[in-house]
């Protein structure tokens, strides 16, 4: 039994087998053969073709069965390159003047290929490196006997352990046999940590070296609570963590009791508690938890996963329906929010040294009007079947709010000259994410219908910690002086101007920093579903005139881990 520690990035524990999953890199060894080789390696050669494009074609017409034929039809620059004579022609002719294995000799006329189709500079032509390459692998896992790892390979449940997950891999997760993860690397905020809370997926991150110290089908506990990992336990640790599961499953019930009932403290005050959502069937999970709105729809898993953008009508048809599943209750649609940790390739955003600082989200949005403005377009068509509303992320000042108003104002002219409905009022938010936006809310209260706070990057600006890198993850204090003190002033600006404020961080989902927060004087909360019995439990518990002389005593301590032992002390006297 081997017992590990990293960060708790996702609550639940977790059983089961481990499934590596790793980078597909091909160490393609390079070997002398003879004259008489030449034709069994070219049947090699023409078989691995021949595999090659029946797996396309098989998965063309998977995806347009499941996704429609526009889909599919990305797959047809791939069977192009099966049909590339002249790169056929240089394998063949290559194996034969050189007189190495096939494998090694397509593997180099693929670089080839590939460096020369890079530098062109005619768009079309440079889009055809991925298919090019993405064929290329292909081929290569067919020439040398490989079979492909996907997450669609998982017939039972297991924990799936790598060295990182891009958010397009955790967004494959999605209705997967995955029952947790476990990553090398990674920090309790970063969005592969958020999408795993959001699919209810306990997780572990930042175990460093855990890939060279686990096999394929060990069995592991995944304690996400705790941010404990247990290689192949013996039985007792297995009877006390399937024990824990059950006393886990108590302790939910006793929360699930009140899911349904409305967030009011026992002095009479109403909070909103609404949910974070990432796809638009996860409404249904979020109204099963209790929701009352939807706090946070983020979008830009929109763009993952695919190789084209998606259409206008692909934006609408998604909130359409997440408006009729919630209306009348509001939901909160952030605007594209790329960067950072979340990359994509058909918009080439650059690969920054600083991603975080760099051109992400409303910069992006403000540079690339023609995609934002197709965005807002979706979204007002959209607001006449329920209460939709708009938020802009990582707002910075009140010139860039008044760029991103002027886009949508066109969006708005635009569709009123087409004769096509809207919600002309649609109210208007701000992410609060910035510590210059902190800084400056009574200014941007002034012109913005609401505020929400994103406290995982308004910390990691304020406190200098990159949320994503586990070696760091120790200065990471959501309960930190600087950062209670910038909520205190976002709210008071807020109040002040007559709006509401709601928190849609991962900070809003700590049930003990909730106690400050309700103190503050937050006026919503948005978190992942499965938190919402939690918090509805605890303010139902608590009255709000409690609540802010913790905020009060809070505001007093020196540092974030004197704050997080006196609220955690308050909430087991809350809880019992």
């Amino acid at each position: 039994m081997i017992q590990l520690k990293g960060i708790a990035a996702a609550s639940g524990i977790s059983i089961g087998p481990a499934y590596k999953l790793g980078k597909e890199e091909f160490a393609v060894s390079r070997e002398a053969i003879s004259w008489e080789d030449i034709p069994a390696q070219i049947q090699l050669f023409e078989e691995a073709l021949i595999k090659t494009r029946r797996e396309i074609i098989e998965l063309q017409k998977r995806i347009g069965t499941e996704m429609g034929q526009d889909e599919a039809q990305i797959f047809d620059a791939h069977l192009l390159v099966l049909e590339d004579r002249m790169l056929i022609e240089e394998v063949i002719s290559r194996l034969k003047k050189e007189q190495l294995n096939v494998a090694y000799i397509f593997s180099e006329v693929l670089k080839k290929y590939i460096s020369v189709f890079s530098k062109i500079e005619d768009e079309y032509l440079k889009e055809r490196t991925a298919d090019i390459n993405d064929v290329g692998k292909r081929i290569l896992r067919h020439l040398l006997g490989k079979e492909k790892q996907s997450l669609s390979d998982l017939k039972e449940r297991a924990i799936i352990v790598a060295h990182d997950l891009s958010p397009s891999d955790t967004a494959a997760m999605h209705r997967k046999n995955v029952a947790g993860f476990v990553t090398d690397i990674g920090g309790k905020t970063s969005h592969t940590a958020i999408m795993a809370k959001s699919l209810e997926i306990p997780a572990v991150v930042g175990v460093e070296g855990f890939t060279f110290k686990v096999k394929a089908g060990d069995i592991l506990i995944v304690d996400g609570n705790t941010g404990t990992v247990i290689i192949d336990p013996d039985e007792q640790t297995l009877s006390i963590y399937q024990e824990e599961l059950e006393k886990l499953k108590g302790i939910a019930a006793r929360f699930v009791s009140v899911k349904d009932l409305p967030a009011i403290s026992n002095d009479g005050q109403t909070v909103g508690v609404n949910a974070n959502i990432e796809f638009p069937d996860e409404v249904l999970s979020a109204k099963l938890h209790g929701t009352e709105g939807i706090g946070l729809y983020r979008t830009e898993f929109f763009y993952m996963n695919r190789k084209d953008l998606p259409t206008e009508d692909d934006h609408y048809q998604a909130y359409k329906y997440v408006a009729e599943e919630m209306n009348p209750r509001e939901v909160v649609i952030r605007t594209l929010d790329l960067g950072g940790d979340k990359f994509l390739s058909q918009l080439e955003m650059p690969h920054e040294m600083q991603s975080f600082l760099g051109w992400r989200a409303i910069r992006f949005c403000l540079a690339r009007p023609d995609i934002f403005r197709l965005q807002l377009r979706a979204i007002l068509r959209a607001s006449v079947h329920g209460n939709l509303k708009v938020m802009y992320p990582m707002i910075s000042g009140i010139e860039e709010l008044r760029q991103a108003n002027s886009i949508l104002q066109e969006a708005k002219d635009e569709l009123k000259s087409q004769g096509v409905a809207f919600n002309d009022k649609i109210k208007i938010g701000v992410m609060i994410e910035v510590p210059s936006a902190a800084m400056t809310a009574d200014i941007l209260a002034k012109e913005a219908d609401f505020f929400s706070i994103g406290t995982n990057d308004l910390i990691q600006y304020s406190l200098a910690v990159d949320r994503g890198n586990e070696k760091v993850a120790y200065l990471y204090e959501p309960a930190h002086p600087a950062v209670l003190r910038l909520i205190k002033n976002v709210i008071d600006c807020a109040h002040k101007a007559g709006i509401k404020v709601a928190m849609c961080g991962e900070m809003a989902g700590e049930p003990s920093l909730a106690l400050i927060l309700l103190g503050l004087g937050l006026d919503e909360f948005s978190i992942p579903p499965q938190v919402i019995p939690e918090l509805k439990y605890i303010i139902r518990a608590i009255s709000i005139q409690e609540t802010r002389l913790i905020a009060e005593q809070a505001l007093l301590f020196s540092t974030g881990k004197e704050v997080e032992s006196f609220v955690q002390d308050k909430l087991k006297e809350i809880l019992k």
